[in-house]
C-alpha cells in the first residue's frame, strides 16, 4: 500500500470518527462543560493574582484533561464492541494501524477544536495588561501533547472492556498515576534511587517544562514514545483478538 493510499484511508476513517461526535449532544456537552469549567476556575482566581498571567489557567487545565480525555475515549473501543461493530471494522480492508489512527487522531482534533475555542482567554487577558506571549504558546503547545498521551492511554484501556464506565474510570486512574507521579509531592516520599525515573515518567512534570514557554526536544520526545507506546499496544491488543 502506498503512502498517499494508506494515508487517504486513515483521512477517511479519521473525518467518520470526527463526525460521530458531532451527530449527538454530547460534543456540545463536552465542549460546553470544559469551556466552562476551564473559565469558571480561571476567572475565580485570576483576579486574586492581580496580574495579566495565564499560568494559573496551565495549572488547572492538566486536571481538566484528566476527566476529559477519558470522557472522549472510553467509547471509542467500548461501544464498537458493546454494540458488536468491531467485528465488521475488522473485516474492513484496512490495518490495524489505521483504525487506530483515525480514532486517535480524530479524537485529538476534537480537543484541539475545545483548545482553540479558549483563545478568547489569552486575548481578554492582553486587554487587561501586558501579557508574555512565550508561556502562552508553550502552555498551548504542552496541553496539546498531554492531552495527546491522555488520549492515546484512554484509546488502549477502552479496547480493554466493553464497558465505557469501566473505561472511563481506568482511564481516569491511569492518568492520574502517570500525571503525578513525578510531582514533587510523590517525589518527596520516594526512595532516592527512583526519583529520577519517576521524574521522567511523569506526565506533569514534562507539560510544566514547556508550560513554561521553553521547548525542549526531550519534553517533546517523551510525548511522542508515550503516544506511540500506547498507540503500538493498542494495535497488539487488536491482533490478538484478530488471531483468537
Amino acid at each position: 500500500m502506498s503512502v498517499k493510499t494508506y494515508s487517504k484511508t486513515v483521512y477517511v476513517l479519521f473525518k467518520k470518527e470526527l463526525l460521530a461526535y458531532f451527530s449527538s449532544p454530547i460534543a456540545y456537552i463536552f465542549l460546553a462543560v470544559f469551556l466552562l469549567a476551564g473559565n469558571w476556575l480561571f476567572f475565580s482566581n485570576f483576579f486574586l493574582a492581580g496580574q495579566a498571567s495565564m499560568r494559573i489557567y496551565f495549572v488547572f487545565l492538566p486536571w481538566v484533561f484528566l476527566f476529559l480525555a477519558p470522557a472522549i475515549t472510553m467509547r471509542l473501543w467500548a461501544e464498537e464492541k458493546k454494540m458488536g461493530t468491531n467485528e465488521f471494522l475488522m473485516t474492513l480492508p484496512v490495518t490495524d494501524w489505521q483504525l487506530v489512527l483515525s480514532k486517535f487522531l480524530s479524537a485529538l482534533f476534537f480537543v484541539l477544536i475545545a483548545l482553540v475555542l479558549t483563545l478568547t482567554l489569552p486575548l481578554t487577558v492582553n486587554l487587561m495588561g501586558d501579557l508574555d506571549l512565550g508561556p502562552i504558546w508553550g502552555g498551548y503547545i504542552g496541553a496539546l501533547f498531554l492531552a495527546g498521551a491522555y488520549l492515546a492511554l484512554g484509546l488502549f484501556i477502552s479496547s480493554l472492556t466493553k464497558n465505557q464506565i469501566v473505561a472511563f474510570v481506568l482511564a481516569l486512574g491511569a492518568g492520574l498515576v502517570f500525571f503525578i507521579i513525578g510531582s514533587e509531592t510523590v517525589l518527596n516520599q520516594a526512595p532516592a534511587f527512583a526519583i529520577p525515573v519517576m521524574k521522567f515518567l511523569g506526565l506533569g512534570s514534562h507539560f510544566e517544562s514547556i508550560s513554561k514557554g521553553v521547548i525542549d526536544s526531550k519534553n517533546i520526545v517523551y510525548y511522542l514514545s508515550f503516544i506511540f507506546f500506547f498507540l503500538w499496544l493498542n494495535v497488539k491488543v487488536l491482533e490478538k483478538r484478530e488471531l483468537s
